[in-house]
């Protein structure tokens, strides 16, 4: 895990109701390089998981259900048979927050278990 992930773990989404700004291009990016298998689309961050069966895909989204309950920030998941694709955006604000790239990070771990 990179130093950039670590800190994101230990860290706590700050609930937003909008009013401030999306993090500027130059944060995105340098966030994105501790989160190397997450990218840039559409002003989402995006991952794709790879599983070997309905019930490990199926298991890990509602684990990522957990985390996204309790950091109060949910993602968009597209499901399939063995593969969960996973993107994150702060709707409130109209781009991305920190928080988007704080539980990317929780996810990341999560899946690493």
């Amino acid at each position: 895990m990179s130093a950039i992930a670590e800190s994101l773990v230990r860290k706590k989404c700050a609930p937003c109701e909008g009013g401030v700004d999306p993090l500027a291009p130059d944060n995105v990016v340098a966030l994105l390089k501790g989160l190397p298998n997450w990218s840039l689309e559409d002003g989402k961050i995006v991952r794709s998981f790879a599983f070997k069966n309905y019930f490990d895909t199926m298991a890990f989204v509602n684990a990522t259900a957990w985390v996204s309950h309790r950091e109060d920030h949910h993602p968009d998941i597209i499901v399939t048979y063995n593969s969960a694709k996973m993107s994150y955006v702060t709707h409130a604000i109209g781009g991305l927050s920190e928080n988007d790239f704080i539980c990317a990070a929780k996810i990341d771990a999560l899946f690493d278990l």
